[in-house]
């Protein structure tokens, strides 16, 4: 698709000039219409203004039909890339802290997740902010999140973590949208459950689609306020995924579930 470019001054100055111009002939016709009615050709002339006229004013209407629907698309450009600068970013202030604590305890570890932590944050930097991202990417960013969870805890914790794509490899999507939900069950699951934490993720590309499905196990009791994490992934699916996308949860007993899919 074509970008929309704005006319420059030289463009707009004509583009006036031409319709004071047309304005002007409308006038003289209409003042001195007994006259130019009794000439040959008038009504010919007449025609081929009006013509003009009207082929005029549907440009007029579709440049700008065109400014406003890119203003409207360079707006929500604007605000889906702010809602992505949100993404995840008190991970990173936990982990900081965890490195920390491990520097004098155990160095070894802590070198590793340094590692494991900077690749993490280029790619949450660069490839980020791009508009989209190869699926292996984001599967192998969600990969590298999960390994530095089960390197912080002290406990024994069960995550599995099953991804299938290899007959859609190719298929791109809007970076850091799985991270979010990702985050939020180890946040209310794993981090708050003392034993017998669980948590089961599934990533499947199938010809059109792409399917996140996370289960946990939670706590009933603990009550966790609901973060802006959730809301900034609805914005931005509603953003880069209009009638694209699904997005359900539900809760069986202690276990949380959420399944979104995707159009691509």
């Amino acid at each position: 698709m074509m970008n929309f470019k704005f006319p420059n001054k030289k463009t707009i100055l004509s583009m006036r000039t031409f319709r004071i111009a047309l304005a002007v002939i409308g006038l003289i016709i209409v003042v001195f219409n007994d006259t130019f009615g009794k000439l040959e050709g008038f009504i010919e002339f007449l025609f081929l203004y009006f013509l003009t006229v009207c082929v005029a004013v549907f440009h007029w209407l579709f440049i700008n039909i065109k400014l406003i629907l890119n203003l409207k698309n360079e707006k929500a450009k604007t605000e889906l890339a702010h809602l992505q600068s949100q993404v995840n970013p008190h991970f990173f202030f936990n982990m900081l802290n965890n490195l920390y604590g491990l520097i004098d305890k155990d160095s070894e570890k802590a070198k590793k997740l340094i590692l494991e932590l900077s690749e993490m944050m280029r790619y949450s930097i660069y490839e980020g902010q791009k508009e989209y991202v190869s699926l292996q990417q984001e599967v192998d960013f969600i990969n590298n999140y999960i390994e530095l969870h089960k390197m912080r805890y002290h406990k024994s914790i069960s995550v599995h973590y099953d991804v299938r794509i290899e007959e859609n490899e190719h298929v791109k999507i809007m970076p850091l949208l799985f991270i979010i939900l990702v985050e939020n069950a180890f946040k209310h699951g794993v981090e708050v459950l003392k034993d017998h934490a669980f948590i089961n993720i599934a990533i499947h590309a199938l010809q059109n689609e792409v399917i996140l499905q996370i289960e946990n196990n939670f706590d009933i009791e603990v009550h966790t306020k609901k973060g802006i994490g959730l809301e900034n992934l609805k914005k931005r699916l509603t953003l880069g995924y209009p009638k694209k996308h699904s997005l359900k949860n539900w809760i069986n007993n202690d276990n949380y579930k959420v399944k979104l899919t995707l159009t691509v």
